[in-house]
């Protein structure tokens, strides 16, 4: 294992995570704060959602050739410097006098989270033994869980507090906190493994990693379909009121909390009913919150189980892409972040056009089928 650390290799993952706190929190801030964004910029709403848009697909180019630009680097210099980018963004975004300049910003963050993700697994593999790997991405995924709750209300706390642009300059700060830590506990983690390009076609190339990458799409995907038209679907419950789906929403985050906490242990030790049985949790949830539309505590169990489910899901599925390919991690990592990309931008695509060509039940229903097809189709491709 290179560059083990003197102290505790569990600092070095606890400052990985902090890194993916600080980047999942810039990345999610836009949801609480659009309407005075959109309003500052003089552009529409959906102008300024775009924002979100460019995030994703920068993402989606970086995550698979992040490696390739950078094949020499060391590792730890190279999450410490996508973090130094988060930090651009996010004080580019605060003093932007101009949506294209905002919208650069962005784009500079979709870079910075891709790439780091795309290394996570990489890094983390070498910080600590294979048989503790899903708990020490339990622990990387805390970064996610953290911010998913957090995020979007204390954004718009905030916000409403301060204006949106202190609330950029709030998370510029994070994200140098999270530099400090990570280069004082992270130790030199020199690239592994065959030259860039040649194992990113090899594992590309893998029955393995294409059955994978597709049950990621599949799975993914679905949760994308149905979550992005969650307002419109819990709108349908009788007596449904703001405060009751914010209620909701709140259920979800501590659900997908829960479930991180849930799924290291299960991935270090029964990695295969866990990827198959989080896609199927999330199909049954998607499908119980479509058809129950008149009872709002059957809805709220629903979104309970599907809040543990897809908490657990990243987890899960990065510790699978490990046991899959253990000796081509850094090609692995940026494919499964590549994938989990273009399944967001699939999946609200998908269900947009399924809200808009029948109704939001129907999208959800397909949704769930989409979950648990990816489920059965984890199983299939490896026995881990």
């Amino acid at each position: 294992m290179a560059g083990r650390p003197t102290r505790s290799p569990w600092f070095a993952v606890g400052a990985v995570g902090l890194g993916i706190f600080a980047l999942v929190t810039s990345e999610f801030l836009p949801a609480s704060l659009l309407p005075r964004i959109a309003a500052d910029m003089g552009v529409s709403e959906g102008v300024a959602g775009q924002a979100v848009t460019a995030t994703a697909i920068m993402g989606a180019i970086t995550a698979p050739t992040i490696a390739i630009v950078v094949p020499r680097l060391d590792r730890r210099r190279l999450l410490a410097i996508l973090i130094v980018l988060a930090v651009a963004s996010d004080a580019l975004v605060a003093a932007a006098p101009w949506y294209p300049l905002l919208l650069l910003g962005r784009l500079l963050l979709g870079i910075a989270i891709a790439g780091f993700w795309a290394m996570a697994l990489a890094v983390v593999g070498q910080l600590v033994s294979g048989d503790k790997l899903g708990r020490a991405m339990t622990v990387v995924n805390l970064g996610v869980s953290l911010a998913t709750v957090t995020a979007v209300p204390v954004g718009t706390y905030l916000g409403e507090a301060w204006g949106w642009r202190p609330v950029f300059w709030l998370a510029a700060g994070v994200a140098v906190v999270a530099v400090i830590l990570l280069l004082a506990w992270v130790p030199p983690v020199p690239p592994a493994g065959a030259p860039p390009l040649r194992a990113l076609a090899d594992t590309a190339r893998s029955r393995t990693m294409i059955l994978g990458m597709t049950a990621v799409l599949l799975v993914a995907g679905g949760h994308f379909a149905a979550f992005t038209y969650v307002r419109p679907a819990a709108e349908r419950v009788p007596g449904i009121t703001s405060s009751s789906l914010a209620l909701l929403l709140t259920i979800f985050g501590i659900a997908a909390f829960v479930g991180t906490m849930l799924a290291g242990p299960l991935a270090d030790r029964r990695l295969r009913v866990g990827v198959l049985v989080a896609p199927l949790l999330i199909g049954a949830a998607v499908a119980t919150f479509a058809l129950a539309s008149g009872t709002y505590t059957l809805v709220a169990i629903a979104v309970a189980a599907w809040g543990v489910a897809f908490g657990g899901l990243p987890t899960l599925v990065l510790t699978w892409v490990a046991r899959a390919e253990p000796n081509r991690l850094e090609p692995a990592g940026s494919l499964a972040t590549a994938m989990f990309q273009v399944a967001i931008a699939t999946g609200a695509a998908v269900g947009g056009v399924l809200v808009d060509a029948f109704d939001v039940r129907a999208a959800l229903l397909v949704a769930a089928v989409a979950a648990i097809a990816g489920g059965a189709l984890f199983t299939r491709a490896r026995r881990v």
